[in-house]
């Protein structure tokens, strides 16, 4: 006999651009939000019966209403204001989630100053949060950076792994290092000026990548994730996952060539894939 299990239902990638127009200056967020609701809907399942089902368009609509007099300013403020929109309105619901990502839309400068109203993407990496509440209970929220490209071509070395009859790798001493790196962190703190947070911490992830003296990618996560816990006592752990974006060394000597770590042909499948958390 069949039995319903664990089940939930939502929207996702509701696409929002939002201008706030002030007397100096626009100021442009852009947001990709999944709505993603727990709770009373045996029956739509088992019965055919909608009676306690939010359509997911409605969904759509409430982000787009919400947005349009929330105050928020960052993606973690808004997260939790729809939660609680949608927890409030709908008893059938025991918990709601929440996730949005964010563009990194940058100012741009004008004869040195920042202009008011034109803006430029900063880069591939999205600004991430995934929120969480139950009926009664408080806000879990988890933030983060996806996508965060980065490469540097010396200060990194692989030797002294395992060797045995498969292996073909060549130790390396000096080779390119680069990654499509994510972060995730969860708050030691319920007081906290997001965006601060988030700028010290991607300040200070960049920082140590750059001046790493790395002996493996391990090596450089985990001193990554320390100096984070060191430079921002608002969070309690920091997880990084970096795959390794191999950078291949062109063998030219059926040219008549030497290659002194000039040429290579970047990949990226297959990768190394590693992950950690860091925590305190």
């Amino acid at each position: 006999m069949a039995k319903l299990g664990k089940n939930r239902y939502g929207k996702s990638r509701v696409r929002l651009t939002r201008v706030t127009r002030l007397a100096d200056r626009h100021v442009l967020h852009e947001w990709s939000v999944r709505v993603l609701l727990h709770g009373d809907f045996e029956t739509s399942f088992t019965e055919a019966d909608n009676s306690k089902i939010l359509p997911t368009d409605t969904m759509k609509n409430t982000v787009y209403s919400v947005a349009r007099d929330s105050k928020a300013t960052t993606i973690e403020e808004f997260a939790t204001e729809l939660g609680d929109y949608l927890l409030a309105r709908n008893a059938q619901v025991t918990e709601a989630s929440v996730e949005i990502e964010e563009k990194s839309w940058e100012r741009v400068s004008v004869d040195g100053a920042p202009h008011a109203t034109t803006y430029k993407l900063g880069g591939p990496e999205l600004a991430t949060v995934h929120a969480s509440r139950a009926q009664g209970g408080k806000w879990d929220l988890i933030s983060g950076i996806d996508g965060l490209v980065i490469l540097k071509t010396t200060k990194s070395a692989f030797t002294g792994y395992i060797k045995d009859k498969l292996t073909t790798l060549k130790p390396s001493t000096d080779r390119i290092f680069a990654t499509r790196a994510t972060a995730k962190w969860e708050y030691a703190m319920s007081d906290v000026d997001f965006t601060s947070v988030r700028e010290r911490i991607l300040k200070t992830l960049l920082g140590v990548f750059a001046e790493h003296d790395s002996m493996s990618v391990q090596h450089t996560i985990f001193d990554m994730g320390k100096a984070v816990l060191d430079a921002v006592p608002e969070i309690a752990n920091i997880q990084l996952t970096m795959p390794n974006l191999h950078c291949l060394l062109v063998d030219l000597t059926p040219f008549g060539q030497e290659n002194p770590n000039h040429i290579f042909v970047p990949t990226d499948e297959p990768h190394g894939y590693i992950e950690a958390m860091i925590e305190r």
